[in-house]
């Protein structure tokens, strides 16, 4: 087996379980098979070290710090992505506290809310793998709702009707924490994604979501090509309006390594931190595709309750539609609950939904692989009758085996949920 550093070996080991064990996956192949390990450059780098966290805080890009942005403020909201994103927000809670705290500002002048836009609820489980059992204890932490509450601010230039979450609206001092990797649909998460679509209404995510990427899609854009690319732009820029727009006073982005772990903080103004982020990611998560495989093996870690974002990569590995794709989704609490896109019944489901048959022409057999099968979550990618489940890696090989035999060409992506595939 082939890595990017020329290292041979039969056995792969992949990241997995996030947000549980964060453990590796040990998987075995044929010694007659030709597997090559397709890491992002960034895949090594190191993890942020409290200097780095301080350093960061002390000189945030085009704005104040927090302690000054804080003199003299009576109501703080803080943002934070959900359990679909892979930021530790534990991490990084403790420096902005200390920075509220120089300034005078009470506990019970702060509030967290969770950016879920379109996203299911998160539970009080779910707060304290994101935020810490300390900040459960201290702080108010709220879902927020699309459906309910939002203060409507105007239209965007883009025609985005905008209106957001009124608790966030109603505090003088608002600040969102997120992190930038790649997009299908904005290139790179990040910057005034928290906004829009994180405390945005239902109609306002759908705008943006729907009218928006008709329009890009009515002019020659290709959705398939977006991740990864500064050209994804109309959602993104539409974004930045919002935040403007909603009063958001300072972004804290993270951009993380193959193990989820911060290994550059970008801090200060909304757009000027974004772009300097984008600039780092666009390097980090970069990848050197194999084309023309047999067997694409696409792992799903930072986003594993996301597994479909696999999908646009794999188009990419595999040519002439006989290749096979193994999906490994191991997210125990299921496929992200999404009530804009997502199927609610076997012919229903959200405004932006519609049904996916088969997958992608390129895709000859569509193996999801994981102990944690969720049918009903499956259908993000094709109809069930259109994939095959295995809960074990034998089970995996055995039906690989069937079409190829003792030679194949095989690509295996770390992440294909946070990887892009650099031109």
């Amino acid at each position: 087996m082939q890595s990017r550093k020329g290292m041979k070996s039969n056995t792969v080991r992949l990241p997995q379980l996030a947000w549980y064990d964060n453990n590796e996956l040990e998987l075995q192949f044929p010694a007659s098979w030709n597997v090559t390990i397709c890491y992002m450059r960034g895949h090594n780098r190191p993890p942020l070290r409290v200097k780095g966290f301080r350093e960061a805080f002390a000189n945030p890009i085009d704005t104040k710090t927090i302690r000054e942005l804080a003199q003299g403020k009576s109501e703080v909201a803080i943002l934070f992505d959900d359990m679909a994103r892979p930021t530790r927000i534990a991490e990084i809670i403790p420096y902005v506290l200390e920075e509220l705290e120089a300034a005078g500002v009470k506990d019970n002048s702060i509030r967290f809310i969770a950016a879920l836009g379109a996203h299911g609820a998160l539970t009080r489980i779910d707060f304290v793998k994101k935020l810490g059992e300390t900040v459960l204890s201290r702080f108010p932490v709220y879902n927020h709702n699309p459906y309910e509450n939002c203060t409507f601010l105007g239209n965007t230039s883009r025609g985005t009707p905008l209106a957001i979450n009124s608790e966030f609206m109603g505090c003088d001092l608002k600040i969102g924490i997120g992190s930038i990797v790649p997009h299908p649909l904005t290139g790179f998460s990040g910057g005034g994604k928290i906004i829009l679509p994180g405390v945005a209404s239902m109609d306002s995510i759908a705008y943006n979501h729907g009218n928006l990427i008709a329009e890009a899609i009515a002019r020659g854009g290709y959705i398939a090509t977006w991740i990864g690319s500064l050209e994804a732009k109309d959602l993104r820029l539409d974004a930045t309006e919002a935040a403007k727009m909603a009063g958001l006073d300072l972004i804290i982005n993270a951009v993380v390594n193959g193990r989820g772990e911060t290994t550059a903080l970008f801090i200060g103004d909304p757009t000027s931190a974004h772009i300097e982020g984008i600039n780092l990611a666009r390097e980090v998560y970069a990848t050197q595709p194999v084309e023309g495989t047999d067997i694409a093996i696409m792992n799903t870690y930072a986003k594993a309750n996301e597994a479909f974002l696999a999908l646009p990569l794999s188009t990419r590995l595999l040519q002439g539609g006989a290749g096979d794709l193994v999906l490994i989704a191991n997210a125990p609490e299921g496929q992200v609950t999404h009530y804009l896109a997502g199927a609610f019944g076997r012919k229903t489901g959200g405004r932006l939904w519609f049904p996916r048959t088969t997958p992608p022409p390129s895709i000859a057999k569509l193996i999801i692989f994981t102990p944690y099968i969720d049918m009903a979550g499956g259908s993000w990618m094709a109809a069930p009758e259109s994939i095959i489940w295995a809960k074990t890696w034998p089970e995996v090989l055995e039906l690989l085996a069937e079409t190829h035999g003792d030679s194949a060409k095989v690509a295996v992506v770390p992440d294909a949920t946070v990887q892009y595939f650099a031109e």
